[in-house]
């Protein structure tokens, strides 16, 4: 699986510790900085990596911040992410399951290293379910081409 990753400065160490495991398991990561704890923006790094899932050059991206929550604003302010701040493997699960979320953020200030990494990789094996849940995520798209359409 090809895999977008991205942090600020809050979130560099636990980024790079999940883009060790995903490497370990055999994704390739696209790590798109930060590339140390020196202060940086965070909604830099979200769009890169919400830019690189919307054009499909990842099957999934990653976000890591103090508290996740910055993260998953500013990236779902591109078109095509579904990103999901989650702070536990149910709310990951759900997140790709029901919501067909293409973007996982968490915080490395709110959350325990090894429940991080779970929660990710909760997100990134869990498949969406279908069904039901396709018209409510057409929804959520159907929203965003309105407003695109609204504001050209």
């Amino acid at each position: 699986m090809k895999i977008a990753i991205g942090a600020d400065h809050a979130g560099y160490e636990l980024k790079e510790k999940i883009k060790q495991r995903l490497a370990q398991e055999g994704n390739e990561v696209h790590d798109k900085g930060t590339h140390s704890t020196d202060s940086v923006d965070y909604p830099d790094f979200a769009r890169l990596v919400g830019e690189e899932v919307a054009r499909k050059d990842a099957d999934l991206g990653v976000l890591v911040c103090g508290s996740g929550i910055g993260m998953s604003i500013a990236a779902n302010k591109v078109a095509g992410v579904r990103a999901a701040h989650v702070t536990n493997m149910y709310e990951a699960q759900m997140a790709r399951e029901h919501n067909n979320a293409n973007v996982v953020t968490v915080g490395a200030r709110v959350l325990d290293e090894w429940t991080a990494i779970q929660a990710v990789e909760k997100f990134l094996h869990t498949p969406f379910a279908g069904g039901r849940h396709e018209r409510r995520v057409q929804k959520i798209m159907d929203i965003e081409q309105q407003e695109q359409a609204h504001q050209a």
